[in-house]
């Protein structure tokens, strides 16, 4: 296989010309990496997303017209396979939960070096649900104390919680196989476990209901 067909196929959406040409320009250099067009709006990015079919779309969250967290929740439905991930300056926990609940794979800020947001681009192909760090602390802060009988041991063991907290901090199995001293294997079996116990899809569902719980 070449080098360009197993690159990552990104679509930078952001009705700010300046950002957006200067983020597709940067991962463009990128290795590993093919930014395969630009969208101003959430309406042009669907269009975009169905007609250039790339991997991940980097979303802005405020734009005229549809939204980014409006264009999520419309490719989630047309194109799942299409892993978005918000990228804003926008921090505000109400953001941060409508778009996740949409189906964004990943709440990110503007402000992140490019070495960092191509490293982004490419967890999110792999499937990996990622929130800024300044977010989760943010999305922490925001939850209230837990009330009686609320608190996770009452669905997870010690470890199921420690793995769920984990994830929903953006770990990849193999980093929290490190973290916890465990195999890899074991860890995808005690992910797998968690969503089928909770009755949860993916990875971020996992990490909403992570903070719902107050893990984060």
């Amino acid at each position: 296989m070449s080098e360009a067909a197993a690159s990552v196929r990104v679509l930078v959406v952001d009705d700010q010309r300046l950002i957006r040409d200067g983020i597709a320009s940067l991962l463009s250099i990128r290795p590993g990496i093919t930014v395969v067009g630009t969208a101003v709006d959430g309406s042009e990015a669907v269009a975009k997303v169905l007609e250039l079919r790339p991997d991940v779309a980097l979303m802005d969250v405020r734009m005229p017209g549809m939204d980014g967290v409006e264009a999520v929740a419309v490719l989630r439905r047309e194109a799942p396979e299409c892993r978005a991930v918000m990228l804003t300056t926008f921090d505000d926990e109400a953001y941060v939960v409508q778009a996740l609940r949409a189906g964004a794979c990943g709440y990110l800020l503007k402000d992140l070096p490019a070495d960092e947001l191509a490293h982004a681009v490419r967890l999110a192909h792999a499937g990996v649900t990622q929130l800024d760090a300044s977010v989760t602390r943010q999305l922490a802060a925001s939850l209230p104390p837990p009330g009686p009988g609320t608190g996770p041991a009452v669905a997870l063991s010690p470890r199921e919680i420690d793995i769920l907290r984990l994830v929903a901090q953006g770990r990849t199995n193999r980093e929290i196989a490190a973290h916890l001293y465990l195999s890899e294997g074991t860890v995808k079996n005690h992910v797998s476990r968690i969503l089928g116990r909770l009755a949860l899809r993916d990875r971020t569902q996992a990490a909403l209901h992570a903070r719902d719980l107050g893990l984060l």
